[in-house]
């Protein structure tokens, strides 16, 4: 089969592999679609996932193999990668290591995912795609769940406004989970044009440019003075985690959605007086991926204008597109076609 390997040095090759096939509780999955999620791409800025990897996460597909006892799936089944619930013993690292650091535990050396043309699965692994949602759609169900998990994760409540930095597939998408979680208003920081324009379009109160703004002024005349409940940074740029603390209201929340990989600079003598609490969201938990896949089956959240009406990119085009992905872009989600 074909994929995008890494080869480390921020270099892909798309290479001929062995196609894999199930054992006795496996499937073997063709990959439609997968989506280029951010921690890949900070794999590859970083040079962090070993040569030799396939990276690639955030897809959907369908089965095309089954092992002997799988009785779950049939082929042609449309799936997911993701989302099933662990049997005791191979839960995920992140949720059962008591010392997991994503920085050097994040990437495993030989994994193969969705960068290919194929995936073997355990069966106990994948979701159903519903009727009525495209596999390019379904692809989008992981960020989706990581947008609903840090919700979910955030002391939110009825009614309550929230602020987002940051208008990215995961920030677009929070905004939606936000409001579909019953929050009054959600104003959203971002600079590019046209994720301000997509963050409006999908229900955001406000967009403010923070580099034509002062983003504290602006969101205190949003909220009488106040700020916001809860805060999500979904940027992690250097600035915005402090910029997030000095948003939020008295003894509101911050939620850090974001992975910087950098060391940020906080001065919290500005903010600390304000009992502000924080949190970390990391990931999405089984739950999540039918709570995402449920918004979207329900009309509550859209993907499309993320997805937009951009051609998926081939394999060959990966190499272009990382590259690009490392640098400032307007671009909203860009999605695989093996």
């Amino acid at each position: 089969m074909k994929a995008a390997v890494y080869k480390g040095k921020q270099r892909f090759e798309i290479e001929e592999i062995p196609t894999p096939s199930p054992g006795p509780e496996q499937v073997l999955v063709k990959v439609h679609f997968c989506a280029i999620c951010g921690t890949d791409v900070h794999a590859f800025l970083y040079d962090i996932a070993p040569p030799g990897t396939v990276l690639g996460h955030e897809f959907a597909g369908e089965v095309v193999e089954v092992g002997s006892t799988v009785t779950k799936w049939q082929v042609g089944d449309r799936v997911i990668g993701g989302g099933g619930d662990p049997p005791p013993g191979q839960e995920s690292p992140t949720r059962s290591h008591p010392r997991y650091n994503y920085r050097t535990m994040g990437f495993p050396e030989g994994s193969i995912r969705g960068y290919a043309e194929f995936v073997l699965m355990e069966e106990w692994q994948p979701i159903l795609i519903p009727d009525g949602i495209t596999d390019e759609e379904a692809a989008m169900c992981e960020p989706t769940a990581v947008a609903v998990h840090a919700v979910r994760n955030s002391d939110l409540k009825l009614g309550d406004s929230v602020a987002i930095i940051g208008a990215g597939p995961i920030g677009l998408l929070t905004l939606q989970s936000a409001k579909a979680a019953g929050a009054s208003a959600v104003y959203v920081s971002e600079i590019a044009p046209e994720r301000a324009r997509v963050a409006l379009d999908l229900g955001a109160d406000a967009v403010i440019n923070p580099l034509e703004q002062e983003l504290q002024t602006e969101i205190d005349a949003l909220t009488d003075g106040r700020g916001p409940n809860i805060v999500f940074d979904c940027a992690g740029f250097p600035s915005t985690l402090d910029q997030a603390f000095n948003v939020v209201r008295h003894t509101g929340q911050v939620v850090l959605v974001a992975v910087p990989w950098e060391e940020l600079p906080l001065k919290p003598v500005d903010w600390m007086a304000r009992e502000i609490s924080f949190k970390a969201s990391w990931g999405s938990l089984p739950g999540d991926w039918h709570r995402a896949m449920d918004l979207m089956s329900s009309g509550r959240l859209t993907v499309k204008p993320l997805i937009g009406d951009v051609e998926a990119i081939p394999l060959e085009g990966m190499q272009e597109a990382f590259e690009g992905l490392t640098k400032p872009s307007n671009e909203l989600q860009l999605v695989v076609r093996p």
